[in-house]
């Protein structure tokens, strides 16, 4: 270990290729899912951490007095920017990218770990990574899908549905707790709506969405996640 642990061919080929591996795992489960920060992403920014963490490496070892958490502290500070760009708001004031943008910050932390030769927090993160964004993914969805408050974006024929909308919703238990006007999106001439909604038991939001479609007037809707 004390070999892997130097500046040398064999434990800087060692932490460039695990880096490699480790980034991809996390890269393709995001690239299943069509994100902006794919496969390749993911894997660039775990080697480039790495190979940063070598290079800080090398030169306080040439270079005795040098700060040896100067590179890495850029990389962290760094990674921000390319975060930021794969978060996106959408016409509904959906946030989409979170997940993407901390899997990147995660990533470039494995690579600094393994670009410094802690090889052992770096692949048990990695593992933890794919557990966060498999089974704990699932899990989290199953609660979003049955939590009692929901948001959805509604389309009504006029305002005069508004009321009529609301009214079907307390008679079946679920109570508007924001409202705020919108664009509609399938028709100029529709009103759209953005409800912040909460039921009064635990049911399927899909079983809740087909309740208030039924209400007059409404043209569309859909649950805002």
């Amino acid at each position: 270990m004390g070999l892997l642990q130097e500046i040398n061919l064999l434990s800087v080929t060692l932490r460039l290729l695990l880096a490699l591996l480790c980034g991809g795992f996390l890269g393709i489960e995001r690239g299943k899912k069509r994100r902006p920060a794919g496969f390749r992403t993911h894997m660039l920014v775990c080697v480039g951490a790495a190979l940063a963490m070598i290079t800080n490496q090398y030169i306080c070892a040439a270079y005795p007095g040098v700060d040896a958490s100067r590179m890495g502290a850029q990389v962290i500070s760094g990674i921000g920017f390319l975060g930021a760009g794969t978060i996106v708001v959408t016409g509904l004031q959906k946030i989409k990218g979170l997940t993407t943008a901390a899997g990147l910050w995660v990533v470039a932390c494995i690579g600094l770990a393994l670009g410094t030769g802690f090889y052992m927090g770096g692949i048990i993160t990695t593992v933890l990574c794919i557990i966060i964004n498999t089974l704990l993914y699932m899990f989290e969805n199953h609660i979003n899908t049955n939590n009692r408050v929901f948001s959805v974006f509604v389309e009504l024929q006029d305002v005069a549905c508004i009321g009529r909308f609301l009214r079907h919703a307390r008679e079946n238990g679920i109570q508007v707790s924001e409202i705020e006007m919108g664009k509609a999106r399938t028709d100029g001439e529709h009103i759209g709506a953005l409800l912040m909604l909460k039921a009064a038991h635990r049911t399927q939001h899909e079983r809740l969405l087909q309740i208030l479609s039924q209400a007059e007037g409404v043209c569309y809707i859909e649950e805002i996640n």
